[in-house]
């Protein structure tokens, strides 16, 4: 690993100014993946994100995606789709999690990552949204909540339209409740197709600044 990237003490939950995150958004390695760690990093709009064979690897990339959940974009065509859903909250996080390990090639969803986050759900900060069809699991998502904000990780479909009606779900209890937003992190095609917008790093540092603290019971 590059001597400019900063390493991560085992014993401290300090983090680099995420503002001095490289160009790409990679700001440190190493560490832990310990509860305390991983919300220490979400705070303050930080994330890890690294491949099997690697270090933990914690990023910060600018621009950042956002979804506001107002601005999701619901089709005709997604209408009717969710009629052919039952959602639950926070039922079958562990299945969630597993299968979207278990539906993406190239993973970045380590049995380590697979484990911390689970851990997080214990604690209360991770939560998972489901869709089923015929008492079956056949999509959801799953992220960290942070005061207001939902700091989205991954979601899968088996059915057409699956995540896109969870993802809606959620925007809808955000929208209720008074969640502020979803960090989808990373910009996607897909994901600036439903509505989402990139913006800039210190920006969001910003707003996810005034939202953290925030006590508000969306999922």
């Amino acid at each position: 690993m590059s001597l400019e990237i900063p390493r991560l003490l085992e014993d401290e939950f300090i983090f680099p100014n995420p503002n001095k995150a490289h160009k790409e958004g990679l700001l440190a390695w190493g560490g832990d993946l310990s509860v305390n760690r991983l919300m220490s990093a979400y705070s303050q709009g930080i994330f890890p994100w690294y491949s099997q064979n690697d270090p933990i690897l914690w990023w910060s990339p600018d621009p950042r995606l956002l979804l506001f959940p107002k601005d999701f974009k619901i089709s005709k065509s997604l209408k009717k789709s969710r009629k052919k859903f039952t959602i639950k909250y926070n039922t079958n996080f562990e299945e969630v999690i597993s299968t979207c390990k278990r539906l993406r090639k190239d993973t970045w969803i380590s049995k380590e990552m697979q484990e911390a986050y689970i851990s997080l759900h214990v604690k209360g900060y991770a939560k998972s949204i489901e869709c089923y069809k015929d008492e079956k699991l056949v999509g959801g998502l799953y992220g960290v909540i942070v005061g207001s904000v939902f700091c989205g990780e991954s979601m899968f479909s088996l059915a057409s339209d699956a995540s896109k009606v969870a993802l809606w779900e959620l925007c809808e209890l955000m929208k209720k409740h008074g969640g502020d937003f979803i960090d989808c992190q990373m910009p996607t095609d897909h994901l600036l197709s439903l509505g989402s917008k990139k913006v800039a790093r210190e920006e969001y540092l910003q707003m996810l600044a005034t939202c953290k603290d925030k006590k508000v019971d969306f999922l």
